[in-house]
């Protein structure tokens, strides 16, 4: 497996904390492309990240929608 190159462009927040990891939404630049809106839990001080999800901007628009009309 290729070795997978990341920066985080933008810190956006921490949405929680458990035992050294964060969960974050961020904007990550991945192998060198665009930027996209990346939801995934990190532990910073190891070098390592959980399993997450990108969205592009349209995306992100169109859950902030569905979240917005949700009764919470």
């Amino acid at each position: 497996m290729a070795d997978l190159k990341y920066e985080i462009i933008e810190r956006i927040a921490i949405l929680s904390e458990k035992g050294g990891w964060t969960k974050e939404l961020n904007k990550v630049s991945w192998n060198d492309r665009p930027a996209k809106f990346d939801l995934r839990d990190w532990n910073h001080d190891k070098g390592k990240m959980g399993k997450g999800s990108t969205l592009t901007d349209e995306e992100l628009r169109n859950l902030r929608e569905v979240l917005n009309s949700i009764d919470l």
